[in-house]
């Protein structure tokens, strides 16, 4: 079983994480030189696919090693590009070059859906007030995850509708039960496809 665990910055997925599932869980994590979107929006969905299809791997082999696998954010990670286009951080064409890359990927099975879906909603004061608190951690893009965190919501929305039945919209207190039905649509590319088409288009 994969579990992927959203919310926006602060909203204490990393926190959930770390204290619920330690032992199954793989990372948000990014390339260490992040590319430039702007310079060249294909090549920069090329080695962010790589990358994202990378953590997928690993979510699959601690799978394999262990029954389950937790990612503290979605490998999938099309979301992200999905709302930054919504909110008009980035052109449509940014949009549709990591579209190509991540469905290609999910075609070759380097990529896919999870089994289940903790989305934590928060209240736009409340993800403040923890932002806040943790001194630790500088959230730089803070305000921008604010921003997206409307168009989030939408996206698993619409993944609730396509999976039914795998979507929680809250950090539960324990780990999804292990027995949990195997998802048969992990890298169906047609679920895939009819998801995408449900998505709205940018309202502006």
């Amino acid at each position: 079983m994969i579990v992927v665990v959203e919310g926006i910055s602060a909203a204490g997925k990393t926190t959930w994480c770390h204290q619920n599932a330690a032992q199954f869980l793989i990372k948000e994590s990014y390339p260490e030189k992040r590319p430039d979107r702007q310079a060249g929006p294909g090549e920069a969905a090329r080695i962010w696919t790589d990358w994202n299809a990378k953590r997928w791997s690993d979510a699959v082999a601690m799978e394999r090693a262990q029954g389950v696998a937790v990612c503290d954010t979605d490998p999938l990670k099309l979301h992200f590009i999905w709302a930054m286009w919504q909110i008009g951080e980035v052109a449509e064409s940014h949009w549709t070059a990591q579209l190509k890359f991540t469905r290609q990927a999910l075609q070759d099975q380097r990529l896919g859906f999870a089994d289940h879906y903790l989305f934590k909603k928060i209240d736009p004061d409340v993800a403040q007030a923890q932002k806040d608190h943790d001194a630790a951690r500088s959230r730089p893009n803070f305000d921008l995850h604010l921003r997206l965190h409307a168009s989030l919501v939408v996206w698993y929305e619409t993944i609730e509708k396509v999976l039914s039945g795998r979507l929680n919209w809250e950090l539960s207190e324990t780990l999804p039960a292990a027995e949990h039905t195997p998802n048969p649509y992990r890298y169906d590319v047609s679920v895939f496809d009819r998801f995408i088409q449900m998505l709205p288009r940018p309202r502006r």
